[in-house]
């Protein structure tokens, strides 16, 4: 794939990018635009968000890692960030996301890749990998879920108002929900507050881009013949049957996906274990141990 232009970016947000960042866009599935930012060379490290957040949110990690061989990749996914926005909620399933995410992998042309998986980006990204299990060299796991709902499960109080016909619309719709009060799911509000704060909220500042947040929250398993369950076990069965170096970097504050950490733990019993007072986006509060997890990671498999 040939990369296009990117889209525009207010001066303001583009001088909170790495330095030496590289933006561009790839036409992935022949039908969405995926904004894809870079920095650093070497072996590839594949880092995706969730939601509503884009790839602003590894711009700690990737400035930490700028003296080491290794290629930083942090796209935006489809309908956030500054990536294309579908305007159909029902465009919105971990299949589509996963085939996006799959396509964009297929460009990067790499003999192999360390994946790095928060919120959303964590199952969408082991979706698409679990169709080339070859390239994944090394994991880092972070406040995400991988694998589908034990029988017994209770969806979180955000996750059933997700499901809640016309209020949830309202909210998210036109209130800018989640986006808005980010710093209220972290261990340190302070942590996404001023621009930082902004920079999120920007890429879904109009009504009509405001999608993805609402189908994202509802992409969620409210029950185990949801949608989501199957991919989900594909993640699980990839996860299970991985052998190479793996670390895990939890966020003890996250109301969200804290309690999820067993689950992972257990899937990834091997995995080196940093437990942190972070919330939910623990990028932007503990970047320094999340960079020291991709260096243990990649040392092995780069070699």
């Amino acid at each position: 794939m040939t990369p296009i232009l990117p889209p525009d970016m207010p001066l303001w947000i583009s001088k909170m990018l790495p330095k030496n960042n590289i933006r561009y866009s790839v036409n992935v599935d022949d039908c969405q635009n995926m904004h894809v930012m870079e920095s650093g060379q070497g072996f590839p490290v594949l880092m995706l968000h969730g939601n509503p957040t884009w790839g602003l949110l590894y711009r700690r990690i990737m400035d930490r890692m700028a003296d080491d061989e290794i290629r930083c990749i942090a796209p935006d996914l489809i309908g956030l960030g500054f990536s294309s926005k579908p305007r159909s909620m029902d465009e919105h399933t971990l299949e589509n996301h996963a085939r996006w995410v799959g396509s964009l992998i297929d460009s990067l042309d790499v003999e192999g890749l360390v994946f790095v998986g928060q919120d959303w980006g964590g199952p969408i990204g082991l979706r698409a990998l679990a169709d080339r299990p070859h390239l994944l060299k090394g994991l880092v796991i972070l406040n995400t879920a991988i694998a589908p709902p034990k029988p017994d499960f209770k969806p979180t109080v955000f996750h059933k108002f997700s499901q809640m016909p016309v209020i949830s619309n309202i909210v998210f719709r036109w209130f800018g929900f989640p986006q808005n009060i980010l710093h209220k799911i972290q261990g340190n509000p302070d942590s996404i507050s001023g621009n930082t704060a902004r920079a999120y909220q920007y890429p879904l500042r109009k009504f009509r881009d405001n999608v993805a947040p609402l189908a994202l929250a509802r992409m969620v398993p409210n029950g185990l013949n949801h949608p989501s369950v199957e991919p989900l076990r594909k993640c699980q069965v990839l996860v299970e049957s991985f052998r190479g170096p793996a670390e895990i970097v939890w966020g003890n504050k996250d109301p969200i996906l804290g309690r999820a950490f067993k689950r992972v733990h257990a899937l990834l019993p091997d995995a080196g274990v940093t437990r942190t007072p972070a919330g939910h986006f623990l990028q932007e509060e503990v970047p320094d141990e999340i960079s020291a997890a991709i260096r243990k990671v990649v040392g092995p498999v780069s070699v």
